[in-house]
């Protein structure tokens, strides 16, 4: 696939409004307000967008996506948030579709935030073009699936205008239980972390079978079930404990060893069943991360860190506390395995220690713009995503794999996919 046709793909915006000073839209004196353009319509792009509404002062404006019916059904779920708040509906002239779409809304002078949800193996390019537009990006999770992909992620950040503020949808940092752990655990509540476990326990994601779809039509819209437009299950969905892990220990990983398999699936693509992963960190910290996507049995995620001092626990519900020498626990949780289908965390319906994840992060980036503060967290996600990369390697491959190498590892992961075609 032409690095023009990743450019291209999938379109569209979504805006939100939010009166600030003028100069801190773009630099120039005008009266205007942010405005977020949503630029992939999918499930997880539809319920942050509907969030930001919500959550923000932000309002969307314009929705685009490679396929026109995904535009007119955010266009209907935004529109209702919208009117909730008080705020104007997204208007039908302003749906965009067709692979052109990204260059559109790189190119308006309406817009000031992108926000990319489109399937992970075009994120570096989207990324970088709109980056290069200087608008202010909001990028989903992973930042791409391959390593050279991640490197284009990192230069197009280095590349970003000091005024811009990039954020990478990693919305585990800001849930206000885990910050109250982090804050502590880094005060030594639990001593000197020794090693770890993180699980993500989760079914299958159910997609329709699109009649009358080309093969290729099909194999985008089920983005999810295919190896090189996800990076596969530890890439795309168990991204997010590998990026607390590098949290809570303050750095990425060293090595990675690692298992997965595919037996128990039931879906057409050629994504893993399971994961098996022993990461080994600085100062001989070892973190396995262990997942599902094919499960009929009870939902769950959680990360555990054993420490000289004491145990750690983050859980998706709860609890989210410390046992041993300085015990505590975050209070109004509820109680464990209120969170127990996948379905429900893809659509952001959170019981427990992540019902304000996604708020928080959402409201740090839009303050980040208004107070003149922008972030910058593009080296952040092309991390956090090659470690998840270094651990898919190695289950691959069936052996270590060093930081070391796996970020000389040059493989570019071509999906051989032309969205012009469609």
């Amino acid at each position: 696939m032409s690095i023009m046709n990743r450019r291209e793909f999938l379109g569209a915006a979504a805006s939100g409004i939010m009166i600030m000073k003028p100069e801190l839209v773009r630099g120039s004196a005008r009266n205007s307000a942010v405005r977020m353009a949503l630029f992939g319509c999918g499930g997880r792009g539809t319920g942050v967008a509907e969030s930001f509404t919500m959550e923000t002062d932000a309002q969307y404006v314009a929705l685009g996506d490679l396929f026109q019916e995904q535009t007119e059904k955010t266009q209907q779920t935004i529109n209702k948030a919208a009117e909730k708040k008080g705020k104007p509906a997204i208007a039908s002239g302003m749906l965009f579709h067709g692979p052109d779409s990204l260059a559109k809304l790189a190119a308006s002078n309406d817009i000031d935030v992108i926000h990319i949800a489109t399937p992970p193996y075009f994120h570096p390019a989207h990324f970088e073009q709109a980056v290069e537009s200087g608008k202010h990006v909001y990028c989903e999770k992973p930042v791409g699936v391959d390593v050279p992909g991640c490197k284009r992620v990192m230069k197009a950040g280095e590349r970003a205008k000091p005024s811009q503020s990039i954020a990478i949808g990693f919305q585990l940092r800001h849930a206000s239980p885990y910050v109250q752990l982090a804050q502590r655990m880094k005060a030594g509540q639990a001593g000197e972390i020794v090693c770890g476990l993180s699980n993500y326990y989760a079914g299958a994601i159910p997609r329709p079978e699109w009649p009358g779809a080309s093969a290729s039509e099909r194999r985008l819209r089920n983005w999810i079930y295919d190896r090189v437009l996800s990076g596969d299950i530890l890439v795309e969905q168990n991204i997010h404990l590998i990026d607390v892990n590098n949290w809570i220990i303050g750095g990425h990983p060293l090595s990675a060893q690692g298992t997965r398999g595919r037996k128990g699936r039931r879906d057409s693509g050629d994504c893993s069943s399971h994961f098996n992963v022993t990461y080994t960190y600085p100062n001989d910290v070892h973190v396995t991360v262990t997942s599902t996507q094919f499960i009929e049995g009870s939902w769950d995620v959680a990360m555990r860190f054993f420490g000289t001092m004491g145990n750690a626990e983050m859980h998706y519900d709860a609890p989210v506390r410390i046992t041993g020498s300085h015990p505590w626990e975050y209070p109004g949780l509820g109680k464990e395995g209120e969170v127990t289908t996948t379905n429900a965390t893809l659509a952001g319906s959170f019981k427990g220690a992540l019902d304000d994840a996604d708020a928080m992060k959402q409201r740090h980036f839009i303050e980040s713009i208004v107070s003149g503060k922008p972030v910058n967290q593009a080296h952040q996600g092309a991390e956090s995503t090659l470690s998840a990369i270094m651990g898919r390697q190695a289950a691959y491959t069936g052996r270590t794999w060093t930081w070391d190498e796996v970020v000389k590892y040059d493989e570019v992961w071509d999906a051989k996919l032309d969205v012009k075609a469609l």
